[in-house]
């Protein structure tokens, strides 16, 4: 209705015409909002308690004219306080919600409910969170009730200056009345609250400049008690059903402010990282020693420093989390940061540590020179960490911590690749004793049964129908000749590829037969395990981008050969569905922190001789969103350069896109002295100097570097058997062969602060021109691109292939897989295929002895030389060392 007079007094009530010109205003906010981001649909969700048509036609009506969405949820009358907690804790997860309106009785919005309400849905304010904030001042926090929201814009509206001046609260109690007054008063004005049966009631409201109504039942002021001038606001919806037209479209208005600040919200957040002091010791003491004397962030809060949102997160215990790929359609306009790799020279058995030169880096950036970095990290296999070298989170003052979960399970993505690969494998044992013991027809009848009278085939089937050239969905349909096409893949035993995993060093389940028992009827054959990182799934989790393509790359994985000599793949056994579930959450990175509180991510990590060895390409994508244009990924490559840089570079950057901007390549004194003709490990009392080889493995290493066009940083990882002058002379090597930096890192000792000199090599590297290339064209002949690496990359005078190489390669060609990369398979402790030869051997010939495909990860491998794909156990193991206190269920012996 149109306002009301009571002499000289003005009287609204909060059901007053909606005038066209704030509908249109309201409709043209809506849109300029849907324009910044075309897939949001603003929502308003109404939980009400019992049926009212009246109030959906109203919603329904208004929502149509300014591009409203309204779902109402009708409770019954009598709902429980678990069934409307239910329902907010439901819209609270709902991304199509935005905002949510509590249509209840007053006895039904119990704490218990206002607390399930989340605040950022809360349009009417009523949370405790935001009914907080708003008492303590905090606007940007808490939401204004719209009720109160109305009231202060129709003061505004009929320009009543009100400053200075008295507003009565009438009729109220709780949480409106109070977020009024103290709205009222810091918009300069008096507020007294009083209610119907107060005695001084009259004089209260003669003396009222304004007076606000909240409840007034079957109330009524007495209009010769409004002094002239006063203006008199009704907020009770009892007396009118229009309230709740005006509250809808006052609603709507708070709902753009959430949609505005949710898009706000999902911009790029500029970064808050707050870093954790480190106190370096002397000597400095053991790895778990250093990382037990940190106490990381909260994960969440590390989150929110970095400007994930709390929906991108999935919180496992204190300090790790999963990152759900949902960020990258979020910042898909942000532009990327900087790409640098960290590879390394040939190593020593005991490696070189490119592991605590990454950690140690980006602690350099992001906590002494304040540039936004993140760490992109393979996670480590239970093999090496219970064989023979120990954890993978780096090493003295440059860990990922807590360095106990990131060596252990962390988030259970080896076991799920586990329980997957096995999967497989199961599969496949299982359908050739079934195919080999039942007829077409049985066979057939129970792959696709009647249930309930009725024969579907699955979806899974229907892709198999297809690649058979069947265009039928009728079970009842195929021909005899068509049943036995779809029901036999016919599996040669002896050319079934895939094997079982376990990621543990257990040498003895190299080889294996199965199929002994009775029940098996027969079926034996000879098969083997390998470690589960060894496993293709694993080279799929790292270079997948996304689900969908996880789950297309899982399906064309092959797993053996017919006897009519044609791959089978999982999708043929029809696992592929089941595959993609065991991985639907190891495909999310899981983000830990460094010891100096800088974040990390943790995610996948294959082999670097049989397969890419590098972290994840949805690791590294989601970290280059989030350091912003300006900031640094440094992502590690297993190996030397020429087996993991190699790959990251051929195979790595290929199936993501990206392109590195530098190469930071890691040396160290003791690895040089092998290379000039020291024994394998340490050497402590000659001078570097006295061995003429020492720069031969690094100037072949910067080459092969140079050979894709990316700038080379050397970071020499000190040692404190290291002389200033053997120190000096490998950066002056590295120089000298091309590198366009050199620098000694102390991070082990130091943390961060140690490898701020490398960091500002980095920078300055980063802004270098780049001409990033690939060593060969896909569309090459797999010989030749084999040729190419061994030559280019080797230093091979050419090739030989074994005859059974040769086949093999012709069959892939067959097979429509020639234009697949490369992935040599070879010893990381030499350029050359023989481990015993080191710096950089020349005039030798590459034997190829077999050629493989992983066809799902999508890259060709050939065998140099023999390897392992299941390594076995030491005689004196890690596990020796390690032990659990029952007591404080502290782990020892990890280093």
């Amino acid at each position: 209705g149109s306002p009301a007079c009571c002499g000289d007094a003005h009287r609204y009530t909060l059901d007053f015409f909606i005038p066209r010109e704030v509908i249109e205003k309201t409709k043209e906010t809506m849109e300029a909002l849907q324009k910044r981001n075309a897939a949001i649909q603003p929502s308003l969700a109404i939980i009400q308690a019992g049926e009212d048509d009246s109030l959906l036609e109203m919603n329904t009506k208004l929502a149509r004219r300014i591009g409203l969405k309204v779902t109402q949820v009708c409770l019954e009358k009598e709902c429980s306080e678990d069934e409307i907690v239910k329902e907010v804790l439901k819209l609270n997860e709902d991304p199509g919600v935005h905002g949510l309106y509590l249509h209840l009785p007053p006895a039904s919005t119990t704490s218990r409910v206002l607390t399930a309400l989340k605040p950022e849905k809360d349009v009417e304010g009523i949370s405790d969170l935001s009914t907080g904030c708003l008492i303590r001042g905090d606007l940007s926090t808490g939401y204004v009730p719209p009720v109160i929201s109305a009231v202060l814009e129709l003061l505004d509206n009929n320009h009543v200056s009100l400053e200075g001046k008295t507003v009565l609260v009438l009729g109220g109690h709780g949480t409106l009345e109070v977020t009024l007054r103290c709205l009222i008063e810091r918009n300069g004005m008096v507020a007294i609250t009083s209610h119907w049966t107060s005695k001084n009631l009259k004089s209260e409201v003669m003396e009222a400049d304004a007076i606000v109504i909240l409840e007034a039942g079957n109330m009524d002021l007495p209009p010769n008690w409004v002094k002239p001038g006063a203006v008199v606001f009704s907020c009770d919806p009892t007396h009118n059903t229009g309230t709740v037209l005006l509250r809808v479209y006052v609603y709507s208005m708070d709902l753009i402010m959430i949609c505005t600040r949710w898009l706000q919200e999902r911009q790029y957040q500029p970064w808050n990282l707050s870093s954790i002091n480190l106190q370096p010791q002397t000597p400095v003491p053991s790895d778990i020693e250093i990382s037990r004397a940190q106490t990381p962030k909260p994960v969440d809060q590390l989150a929110k420093e970095i400007g994930l949102l709390p929906e991108e997160l999935e919180v496992y215990g204190r300090s790790k989390a999963k990152v759900r790929l949902s960020l990258l359609d979020r910042l898909q306009n942000q532009p990327d940061g900087k790409y640098v790799l960290v590879a390394g020279i040939t190593p020593t058995p005991l490696g070189e540590g490119k592991s605590t030169v990454t950690i140690g880096l980006v602690q350099a950036l992001s906590a002494h020179l304040k540039l936004n970095s993140f760490a992109c990290l393979r996670q480590p296999s239970q093999g090496p960490t219970f064989g023979v070298k120990g954890g993978a989170a780096g090493g003295g003052y440059a860990q990922v911590i807590p360095m106990e979960e990131f060596n252990l399970h962390l988030t259970g993505d080896i076991h799920a690749i586990t329980a997957a690969n096995n999967l497989v494998a199961a599969a496949i044992d299982a359908r050739i004793l079934h195919e080999s013991t039942q007829s077409d027809k049985a066979l057939y009848n129970r792959l696709v049964p009647s249930v309930n009278g009725v024969r579907r085939f699955s979806p899974i089937q229907i892709s198999r129908l297809r690649r058979l050239g069947m265009d039928k969905t009728d079970p009842a349909s195929l021909t005899p000749q068509e049943i036995n096409a779809f029901v036999r893949l016919d599996l040669d035993p002896s050319r079934i590829t895939w094997h079982r995993v376990v990621d543990t060093n257990d040498r003895f389940l190299r080889k294996i037969t199965v199929g002994q028992a009775s029940t098996e009827k027969g079926q034996s054959r000879e098969t083997g395990f390998d470690i589960a990182v060894a496993s293709e799934i694993m080279a799929i989790l790292a270079l997948a981008d996304g689900l969908e393509d996880m789950k297309t790359r899982l399906a064309r994985m092959v797993v053996g050969t017919s006897r009519g000599g044609q791959p089978v793949t999982a999708e043929d056994l029809g696992v592929s569905g089941a595959l993609a579930v065991l991985m639907k959450d190891a495909i999310k990175p899981t983000l830990m922190q460094t010891l100096e509180g800088t974040p990390v991510f943790v995610h996948a990590g294959p082999f670097a001789n049989i397969a890419h060895g590098n972290s994840s390409v949805l690791a590294d994508k989601l970290a280059l969103k989030l350091v912003g244009q300006d900031g640094f990924v440094v992502t590690e490559a297993g190996f030397g350069a020429d087996i993991g840089m190699e790959k990251f570079f051929n195979i790595k950057c290929r199936a993501s896109g990206l392109q590195p901007n530098v190469v930071v390549l890691v040396a160290t004194v003791r690895a040089l002295k092998m290379h000039g003709g020291g024994p394998n490990v340490r050497l402590q009392t000659t001078e570097l100097l006295e061995f003429s080889g020492c720069r031969s493995n690094l100037r072949k290493q910067i080459q092969i570097a140079r050979l894709f066009g990316v700038p080379v940083v050397v970071a020499v990882n000190v040692f404190k058997t290291d002389t200033q002058a053997e120190l000096d002379l490998v950066c002056q090597i590295a120089k000298e062969c091309g590198a366009s930096d050199a620098v000694p890192c102390h991070h082990w000792a130091q943390g961060g602060r140690g490898c701020i000199e490398l960091a500002h090599a980095v920078n300055a590297a980063a802004t270098r021109s780049n001409n990033f290339q690939f060593l060969y064209n896909l569309q090459l002949p797999l010989v030749d691109k084999i040729r190419a690496i061994a030559q280019q990359v080797y230093g091979a005078d050419d090739i030989e292939l074994s005859p059974d190489a040769k086949a093999k390669i012709d069959y892939y060609n067959q097979q429509g897989h020639g234009s697949l990369p490369i992935c040599m398979a070879k010893t990381h402790l030499s350029l050359s295929h023989m481990p015993e030869k080191k710096g950089a051997p020349t005039g030798f010939i590459l034997p190829i002895r077999d050629v493989r495909a992983s066809v799902g990860a999508g890259f060709i491998y050939p065998l140099v030389g023999t390897m392992s794909t299941m390594p076995g156990l030491p005689t004196r193991p890690c596990f020796y060392d390690i032990d659990l206190d029952p007591v404080t269920e502290e782990i020892s012996g990890l280093f």
